[in-house]
């Protein structure tokens, strides 16, 4: 039976492919997907008190056709709900990003790709035999082109000087400062000119470095093993979502982190 209402704040229990039907067509303003990675790897967790251990499983009978199967169930349904406005980020990483980066173009179109975020990050081993492999990739989808993006609510200091790739800087009659940026040249032959206030920083990039993974010593970890930090979730939150909006995680990542997030 199909929901009348979200109910804030809640969780389903149950299979996302058994839940995510019941949920009103275009009924979600933003949608962060965390699913398992096809790491083929056994988690365990020790709990509470320590004397419990949880364990979960990202193993995929199968290969990868079968999680790749799936995963396009569980996201057609992602694209259903969503709202015209809103969007969806896909959190992944090597493991099967190519395949779902094709997969994401065959639900949502590939005129409706609008980023590939990198987040960097600097914890775990470091192999011998390859480049450390060291960064998430997350998909953001848009479901048209009028899909809601709050750039101010995201910005981040603007640097100036050599670490600030290319301009100059300059002070305007007020005395705000500003990077006096050349760009390419018009028609007629005359050179752009861009201005970047200092004051007002900057969008992030698509490759974010100033977010780091959750260290064993942080007072932010949970105990599991793919927990993602609040920063990361709250970057995606903010410019993605506005105050009385619909937020929808599918897989669950963690209760306890979205309520940290809220509160």
């Amino acid at each position: 039976m199909q929901l009348e209402m979200m109910i804030p704040n809640t969780i389903y229990e149950g299979d996302n492919k058994d839940i995510l039907p019941n949920f009103q067509e275009k009924s979600i303003d933003l949608i962060y997907a965390d699913p398992p990675f096809f790491s083929n790897r056994h988690y365990e967790l020790i709990w509470n008190d320590g004397a419990e251990i949880r364990a979960f499983e990202d193993r995929w009978k199968g290969g990868i056709e079968n999680y790749i199967a799936w995963m396009e169930e569980r996201l057609t349904e992602c694209k259903r709900i969503l709202k015209d406005t809103g969007t969806m980020y896909l959190h992944c990483d090597y493991h099967a990003n190519a395949h779902l980066r094709l997969l994401m173009d065959k639900i949502f179109g590939e005129n409706h790709f609008v980023n590939e975020i990198i987040w960097c990050y600097s914890h775990g081993g470091k192999s011998k035999k390859s480049f450390g492999r060291k960064h998430d990739t997350i998909f953001l989808y848009s479901k048209t082109n009028d899909y809601y993006f709050d750039d101010k609510a995201v910005r981040i200091p603007m640097k100036s000087g050599v670490s600030s790739f290319g301009g100059r800087l300059e002070t305007d009659k007020d005395g705000r400062k500003y990077r006096l940026v050349y760009g390419t040249k018009n028609s007629e032959g005359k050179t752009r000119y861009y201005k970047y206030y200092l004051d007002e920083g900057k969008i992030p990039e698509d490759w974010w470095t100033d977010i780091n993974s959750i260290q064993s010593s942080d007072p932010e970890r949970l105990g599991y093993p793919t927990q993602k930090p609040i920063a990361l979730l709250e970057r995606i939150v903010k410019v993605s979502s506005k105050e009385g909006d619909t937020v929808l995680d599918p897989f669950c990542g963690c209760e306890l982190l979205w309520q940290q997030l809220i509160n």
